[in-house]
């Protein structure tokens, strides 16, 4: 079953995809909700944008990205697994030739709470799904309490089915501000 959050998100979504989080790989840009990227165009993270009318100039952000489908889409008992959480995304500020210029990339410099993987559905496993939610971030959140020592990356066994329930309740995030999905395999 998954998360109210994750339900939520789809469903919004399939109503409005205009509201979509937005999502750019190096090879595909403005990626549409469900678009297919082929895992080779998605090994790193993606560049994150908001769509306007989510716009908060002084408002942080925390993104996560979950593996919905592991490892079967038919059979997805190991799910959700988380491939990415990150805090302290902000706007980018306009750039110093155009100060007008002002985009919705959003940009951190603080370090992973868990570092990105990429996609990678088993063999013979379908396209799976890759759900990316976007919160504000609480203003007493600290990433230290959160990242791991020394900057190490987490291993695969700490993200298989993931409680995203619980850590809401423990981080004390509100709603989703936006999201975005896509397939991949």
């Amino acid at each position: 079953m998954p998360a109210q959050a994750v339900s939520t998100a789809l469903a919004a979504l399939e109503e409005d995809p205009s509201k979509a989080l937005g999502l750019s790989f190096a090879k595909n840009a403005n990626i549409q909700p469900g678009q297919f990227i082929p895992r080779a165009d998605a090994l790193s993270a993606p560049t994150l944008s908001l769509p306007t009318s989510t716009t908060s100039p002084s408002q942080t952000y925390l993104v996560i990205c979950l593996d919905l489908d592991p490892p079967f889409a038919s059979f997805p008992f190991a799910g959700p697994i988380n491939h990415w959480l990150q805090s302290a995304f902000r706007l980018s500020p306009p750039s110093s030739s155009s100060p007008s210029s002002a985009n919705n990339n959003l940009i951190t410099t603080d370090p992973f709470i868990i570092n990105y993987f990429r996609p990678g559905p088993p063999p013979g496993a379908g396209p799976h799904r890759y759900l990316f939610l976007l919160y504000e971030q609480p203003e007493n959140f600290d990433v230290k309490d959160h990242a791991p020592k020394d900057g190490k990356e987490v291993g695969v066994l700490p993200r298989i089915r993931w409680d995203l329930e619980g850590w809401e309740r423990r981080v004390g995030v509100g709603g989703v501000v936006a999201a975005n999905w896509f397939r991949s395999k």
